[in-house]
Formats: C-alpha cells, structure tokens, sequence
C-alpha cells in the first residue's frame, strides 16, 4: 500500500515551475537540471492521477487541477520551512517596515507578500509601495527598514552598497489596441510620464532628445499604476520593465524605430549599522522570494 502524502522537493519544483511559467525558467529556481525537473513533474501528476499543467509554445499554465494543488503546495512548504525555522531558533519575530518599489512585478508583488507573511506569522508587517526616487533618497532616514529599488543597468550604482534580486528588459508599450489599429503611429511621440524624479523616466526622454526624435509629454503620472491605466487609455506610450506591461498593453513594433533601452535591475537596499537581528534575518529571507 502506498504512503499517502506529498513529496516535499516535489512541490517546491511545482511551485516554481509554475510561478516561473516553464520547465527551464523553474528548473534555475530550484538549481535543478530541466530533466530532473521534468522527472519530478511526472511523478507528481502520477501521484495526483491527473494532469496538472497545459503545456504550449508560450510555456506552462496550471490546469484546475494545478491551481488547487498550487494552493495547497505553497502553505505545506512555508509551513514545513516555518518549523524548520523554529526547531533552530531562528523563527522571525517582531516588527518589519518594507518599501517597495513600484515598477517591482506589481501583478504578483501582493502575493509575495502573502506568502512572505505565512511563512513568518510571528512578524509584524507593514509594506509600502513608493518610487524608487523615495526609496534611494531616504535609505539613511529610517523611513523603512527594507528597501527594494529599480536601478537602470547603466547607471552607477549609487553610494549604498545592494544586492541585486532580479533583471528585465525595458520596453516601449502602448495601449494594445491602439497599436493595432494604428501600426504606423508616428512622431511627435506622445509620451505619458511620471516625474521627473523617477530616473527611469528621465532617461527616457533623454534617449528621444539624443536620437533628436520629436516628442509631446500627453499625460503625467503619479506613480507606476497611473502610468498603466493612462496607457491603457491609448493616450500616449512609455517604456515599463517586462514584469509591469500587463493586460491591455503590448511592445510598440520595430518599425516604430524608438531608441534601444538599458536593462534593469531590482535592488535590495542594504542594512544600517546596528539594526536588529530580526530586520537582518527578514531581508535575507525576503530575498529568498523576490528573486
């Protein structure tokens, strides 16, 4: 008769196959190779005794029957970690401020979270979304004790030393229907624009300023969610990182002919001298989940 239950390395594999959306994205979040990944998926939906993602040439969705089990999966691994955690001393206690900014995967960030607060229920959280600006300029203010900020790959790494947690390409997006009902929009660009705090921004304008490409600012944004429903609208283009584009958006084509963008990188603000051990211990097992 066979053991009931769950192979734990199974279900951490399920989890980031399915978060990552492919067998090999999956694969470098577990630092497994893709076959034995593969071999774990097969195991697992055996045990099931159905099918638990819908494979195409865009990647892997979970089925039904998947996300039941997603749910199920992602609180028996923060669970088995929570004790793990405590039966060596190291279980989180206490009061965290986190600040995050918000360009950083605003479709999953609320998830995160959630699971970043079930692992740890002893924590006491409070998150804040803010510009990156806000983020770099008040790391020495003790406005927060965690940061996580968007740096451009090009630019200098500033005078706090961080941890990068995770790159994307920059895109130029627009409102996905009017791209398609008007494929050869053409300048003056208009543009739709947070302040001009945000370096992203900046550097988007001096990009068309430098390929002396004629532009009009047709919309101000407050911060990054202003920024997508104004493009939605259709009324002008910008460039996101990947993780941002969303429903109701798409890359601006080639034949557009717009300036080439720089990468960017997600960064994890380092700790202040004599912060509490919590905080310290709350970063590094942050980091684990924003990767």
């Amino acid at each position: 008769m066979n053991a009931r239950g769950f192979d734990l390395a199974q279900l951490r594999t399920f989890i980031a196959v399915t978060e990552a959306g492919s067998v090999s994205a999956g694969a470098e979040r577990v630092f497994l190779s893709q076959s034995s990944v593969s071999e774990q998926l097969k195991k697992l939906e055996e045990r099931v005794g159905q099918p638990l993602f819908v494979r195409s040439k865009q990647g892997m969705a979970a089925t039904p029957a998947g996300a039941k089990l997603l749910d199920h999966a992602r609180r028996i691994v923060a669970l088995c970690d929570a004790a793990f955690d405590d039966m060596l001393g190291r279980t989180l206690d206490g009061e965290v401020r986190i600040a995050i900014t918000d360009y950083y995967r605003p479709h999953d960030v609320a998830e995160i979270i959630r699971r970043f607060a079930n692992q740890h229920p002893r924590l006491r959280l409070h998150v804040t979304v803010l510009p990156s600006a806000v983020i770099d300029s008040s790391a020495d203010e003790n406005a927060y004790d965690i940061g996580l900020s968007l740096r451009l790959m090009e630019e200098g790494r500033g005078t706090h030393k961080s941890t990068s947690i995770r790159r994307e390409k920059l895109v130029w997006v627009g409102a996905a229907q009017t791209l398609r009902e008007r494929p050869a929009l053409t300048p003056p660009w208009p543009l739709v624009l947070l302040p001009a705090t945000c370096q992203l921004q900046r550097r988007v304008v001096r990009l068309l300023d430098e390929a002396r490409m004629p532009y009009l600012i047709s919309h101000s944004a407050s911060g990054v969610a202003g920024l997508q429903l104004a493009l939605k609208a259709g009324l002008g283009i910008s460039c996101l990182n990947e993780s941002a584009i969303g429903e109701g958006l798409m890359p601006c084509p080639a034949s557009f002919g717009l300036p080439a963008l720089p990468a960017a990188e997600f960064h994890l603000l380092p700790g202040r001298p004599g912060e509490s051990a919590h905080v310290t211990n709350a970063r590094a097992a942050l980091a684990e989940l924003l990767g």
